[in-house]
This record gives structure tokens, sequence and C-alpha cells, in this order.
């Protein structure tokens, strides 16, 4: 196996989480022109919800869920790492969003100590979770009765049998699925927890 195979494979693992220096790469002003966050959250999120981001990285979406929940919102930016969450900090401030965000450190598989919302989004980052029953579990205890969960995968690199695995792990969770929107370069379904 040559170093280009090896290191390819180590990026692609299900269960590898992508490291906080590479999403430079892609969480910039380009993936926004190619890959607009609002067109994905607009249908469901409305001011003063609180909203749930996880896996939210350096904050693509966390910044403009908190725009569009206004000043009665809040937003609950969770991460597996400090490091994404020390650059959305810095970037809520210069965007005088500090007060609509909420950033919190939370283990793989851990019991996530999070409020109740609204709205929660998972954007292209389910694929990394080692444990899919866990994840789904905790993502519909945060939610309210009637709240709605959007996950959203990468369609280069999720197989339609590992997105249709997903499906049924957050179905065995308990969420009710009720749409499949479309989001592009992506596979999309959006939950309701009864």
């Amino acid at each position: 196996m040559n170093w280009i195979t090896r290191n390819w494979n180590w990026v692609f693992k299900r269960d590898h989480v992508c490291p906080w220096w590479l999403a430079f790469s892609f969480d910039n002003r380009l993936r926004q022109l190619f890959l607009p966050p609002l067109p994905v959250i607009t249908p469901y999120v409305k001011p003063g919800m609180r909203c749930l981001d996880v896996g939210c990285g350096m904050g693509v979406f966390s910044l403009p869920l908190a725009r569009c929940v206004g000043e009665g919102g809040k937003v609950y930016a969770v991460d597996v790492q400090h490091k994404m969450l020390e650059v959305l900090d810095r970037r809520a401030v210069r965007s005088g969003l500090e007060n609509r965000i909420e950033t919190r450190t939370v283990g793989r598989d851990d019991n996530w100590d999070i409020p109740t919302v609204d709205f929660a989004l998972a954007f292209w980052m389910a694929h990394e979770v080692p444990d899919f029953n866990a994840f789904f579990r905790n993502v519909c205890r945060t939610l309210v009765s009637k709240g709605r969960f959007l996950m959203a995968e990468p369609l280069f690199h999720v197989s339609k049998k590992l997105f249709n695995d997903e499906l049924d792990a957050a179905q065995d969770a308990g969420f009710e699925l009720v749409e499949r929107p479309k989001v592009l370069y992506s596979r999309a379904a959006v939950f309701v927890r009864p």
C-alpha cells in the first residue's frame, strides 16, 4: 500500500473524526458559494427557536443558524474537538453573535448535557460517529416533541447503503422520517421526534 492510499483510507475511515486543521480546507467562503447554508436551514428555523448544530466544526452552519433564530433564540454548537469550537467562538465574536451561540465539547458516545431544542442539524458528520445508535439517541433526547432533525451526508463519500443504515438507526432511536429534501451534493433526511 503506498503513502497516498494509506492516508486516503485514514481520512475516510467511518469512525474517523476530521482533524481541526483540515477543516480550513472546506470551511471557507468558497464552500458557501457552492453550498450556501441559508437555503438548507431556513425552511426549518424561525426566530426565537433553540437549535443544536451537532459536529458544528468551525461554524459553517452555526453562524447562519444564530442569525436565523435572532436575539430571542439560541444555538448550541457541539463538537468533539475543542479546537473547532475555539475557532467558532472567535468567529461568533467577530460576527456579533456570541450571545446567541453556546459552544460545548461533547464525547463521541456520552450522554450530552444539552437543553432541549426545537431543531437539530447534523451536516456531513454522522458518518464519522462510531456508534449510530448512541448518536441518534442523543440527538433524539435533545429535541422537544415534534422537534425536527435534519441530517445531510456528503454524496461523494457516503454510500447509499451507509446512508440507509443511518436512516434505520435514526428510526430505531425513535425518530420518524418525514422528508427527503434535496440538498446539493448530499443525501438528506428530515426526521421528527414524535
